[in-house]
């Protein structure tokens, strides 16, 4: 039985389509709270899991500034809590964190071994969530690092900029943060072949290629025009990051080094960032 963390996300909403037939729960805030040890030991122990995927996480990047307790509890805590019982009772774990573990001024793709330097409160819990999980099962565990993710389910960055393009005449995008999208049914796909092969260590996964957000708008709003969603194209205007201010820095460059999937997971070849945007456009159409 494989328990997926997390329930009506992005990512646990994917891997539930993926996983098919394979014996799995999903299991959200309503069913198990894992930043309870004891709680969390309780409901587990119902299922008897053979492994874990932590698809779950406080990911509110702006409230987390404010909001640094809950940000905590869920992105370390929490993740503490799982790497102890995957440790306690020999099962694999799989956690997906995020770019905003580093710096964002490095202006080249961020191995897997490159120093922490979040720069606010979500990426230091994420932080602390990762060394979490590599001081308690560094073997049994994979720790996957993603980037700017979307998909047909949720709030996302895909679907904003659609709702916009429909209302307004105009919009702006941020030209000068620059990383790589990554669809959540891709995602979903890493996260699965690290459970079924038991791939340990940290790696990067995301589609394959670069963007700014602005890069990303305009692909969305030509996309969807060749596929009839869209009926106007309206213009789009790069604007710098001083020009939108928010609570917490973002990275200004945050492309992940993917070389150790070539290494790694067999079979498992990113698709370029245009190309899985097609796809989710077409599934949402």
């Amino acid at each position: 039985m494989i328990i997926v963390i997390g329930k009506n996300g992005q990512l646990a909403l994917e891997l539930t389509s993926l996983l098919g037939n394979n014996p799995h729960k999903c299991l959200g805030r309503d069913d198990i709270d894992i930043t309870d040890f004891a709680a969390m030991n309780d409901t587990l122990k119902q299922y008897k899991p053979t492994a874990i995927i932590n698809a779950s996480a406080y990911t509110a990047v702006d409230m987390a500034e404010a909001d640094q307790e809950a940000a905590f509890k869920l992105n370390y805590t929490a993740v503490k809590n799982l790497a102890l019982y995957a440790k306690h009772n020999a099962i694999f774990l799989v956690h997906v964190s995020t770019d905003y573990v580093f710096g964002g001024d490095k202006g080249s793709p961020y191995k897997t071994t490159d120093d922490y330097q979040p720069q606010g409160v979500y990426g230091a819990s994420k932080v602390q969530g990762e060394k979490s999980i590599l001081e308690l099962c560094p073997d049994s565990a994979c720790i996957i690092r993603t980037s700017w993710v979307y998909s047909c389910h949720g709030n996302n960055f895909v679907k904003t900029m659609l709702r916009l393009m429909q209302d307004k005449p105009e919009i702006g995008v941020i030209d000068d943060q620059i990383g790589s999208p990554t669809s959540a049914s891709a995602l979903a796909s890493c996260c699965i072949i690290a459970l079924l092969n038991k791939v340990s260590g940290i790696h990067h996964f995301t589609d394959a290629g670069v963007a700014s957000w602005y890069d990303f708008a305009c692909a969305i709003q030509e996309i969807a025009l060749s596929l009839g969603m869209l009926h106007l194209a309206i213009p789009i205007k790069p604007i710098p990051t001083s020009a939108y201010p928010t609570a917490a820095k973002r990275p200004s460059y945050s492309v992940l080094d993917k070389s150790s999937l070539v290494d790694s997971f067999d079979g498992l070849q990113p698709q370029h960032w245009r190309v899985e945007l097609t796809k989710v456009l077409k599934e949402l159409h």
